[in-house]
């Protein structure tokens, strides 16, 4: 049974806590996993010697140049936090495309392509396998010009092909759970050729194993003529996340159409998710939670998170952590004394244990007592110093007693009685460090523990810095 990609993220999760443990050094093999991840990836030539007998490495460039790339801590040192991003699954072409392509714009010369299924994998049936590869094609033929027509023999723009270790390109892959794919930009020969490392287990719908539709329409990103994207809700990122009900991001939409342009013939109904932006004064999160020490900020099918000792943030698709969690998420709150977060979408909750949905979720609403009239909240918090839970529905709000399993009496009360002067909608909400913190819409409260006191009204970016 293969170790799936969810293991690295939740180590990288366990890693990366800060209340926890002192982070063992850096270890031989880790640095041979960096050192071959960046000779691949970001062109890493060999040492050289000074005429004074020191080596110069490129190494702590091309560290910086890939944590750069993914928008960690730039330091040019072989960190945790660098390692976790290079042992999660991914694309194999590397992340600037110039290192193994000459200068210039790659695309085809003609918007009329062909493509070519040459083997299958054991892992799907063909139907799935076919119907895979004409979904991950058309989701660049429904916003450009393109149009693509299959082929059964004879050589076709794209070849499509499943393989393993040496396949006869002259970049091999890996094996399991590390480079899960690759394809060639447009050019005479090889150009546009896609290739599937079968070593991996591909799925035609399930969040386990790795989801044949994703991965192809990824790669024929490149088969176009696409480079990676820095932007993490792209598709054109290069690690692999799965998403439900797939919509082509905006950030792809600008590229591929820089090459193509837009599809004359139709209307695109779809409205296409711009990766939120911590920049943006105007930014309403949907909800704030801490997870294990970390502060993590959701926005509609992303989160970023940020460590209590560092002022940098990451920035990731939901899905990548949690696949069965749900997008667009009401609230959420940690309860620590469980280790579980929650989070709230709609009448539904979801207890997060690890990288794992607990068992027995999602639940109702009603099984916090809410009220049937309740049909979502708005925000939600964990009162360590009295073991209740707020939860936020317009201008009320509710106190629920995790010992005792009920809603305390006499809620649901209006949310100015419990923190006089808070008149706004909540939108988010958090303890932290013996304060409650309520957010609305791009402003955040501060108030004292017990609600009674209204210290500062501060901009969201205190806690989120772009």
């Amino acid at each position: 049974m293969k170790v799936y990609y969810q293991l690295c993220i939740l180590i990288g999760l366990m890693i990366s806590v800060h209340t926890g443990p002192v982070p063992a050094p850096i270890g031989e093999d880790e640095e041979i996993l960096a050192k071959t991840y960046l000779e691949k990836l970001y062109d890493l030539k060999e040492e050289k010697k000074t005429p004074y007998g020191r080596s110069v490495s490129e190494m702590s460039q091309k560290l910086s140049e890939m944590q750069e790339f993914f928008k960690l801590n730039v330091t040019g040192v072989l960190d945790r936090e660098t390692l976790e991003v290079m042992t999660q699954p991914r694309c194999a072409v590397p992340d600037v495309a110039a290192y193994v392509l000459s200068p210039g714009q790659y695309k085809w010369p003609s918007n009329q392509l062909t493509y070519r299924i040459e083997n299958y994998t054991p892992d799907m049936t063909q139907a799935e396998v076919d119907d895979s590869i004409q979904r991950a094609l058309q989701v660049w033929a429904h916003v450009t010009p393109l149009k693509f027509t299959r082929i059964y023999s004879g050589t076709a723009d794209i070849m499509i092909s499943f393989g393993v270790r040496d396949h006869g390109d002259g970049y091999p892959f890996d094996g399991p759970n590390g480079f899960l794919a690759h394809a060639f930009f447009p050019s005479p020969g090889i150009g546009g050729d896609t290739h599937f490392d079968d070593d991996e287990t591909f799925t035609f719908s399930s969040p386990q194993g790795y989801n044949l539709f994703l991965v192809a329409a990824h790669e024929f990103g490149h088969a176009l003529g696409l480079d990676h994207s820095k932007d993490p809700g792209a598709l054109m990122h290069p690690i692999y996340s799965y998403r439900n009900n797939f919509i082509l991001p905006q950030d792809d939409v600008n590229g591929i159409q820089a090459l193509y342009g837009p599809n004359p013939d139709s209307v695109d109904p779809a409205i296409h998710p711009v990766t939120p932006d911590a920049c943006d004064p105007k930014l309403v999160l949907d909800a704030v939670t801490l997870l294990r020490g970390e502060m993590m900020f959701f926005k509609k099918n992303l989160f970023w998170r940020r460590g209590p000792l560092s002022p940098e943030t990451e920035q990731h698709l939901i899905t990548s952590f949690w696949p069965d969690a749900p997008n667009n998420i009401d609230a959420a709150y940690e309860d620590p004394s469980e280790d579980t977060v929650y989070l709230f979408k709609g009448q539904k909750i979801w207890a997060v244990d690890g990288y794992n949905i607990a068992q027995g979720y999602p639940k109702s609403l009603r099984s916090v007592s809410l009220p049937p009239n309740v049909k979502k909240i708005t925000a939600a918090l964990y009162n360590s110093d009295t073991g209740k839970t707020l939860f936020f529905v317009g201008k009320l709000y509710y106190s629920y007693d995790h010992r005792n399993k009920k809603m305390d009496k006499g809620y649901p009360k209006p949310v100015e009685e419990g923190f006089p002067g808070m008149t706004a909608k909540i939108t988010a909400a958090l303890q932290y460090r013996g304060f409650i913190y309520l957010f609305s819409g791009p402003r955040m409260f501060e108030f004292t523990s017990d609600g009674q006191r209204l210290m500062r009204v501060l901009n969201n970016s205190y806690f989120l810095p772009c």
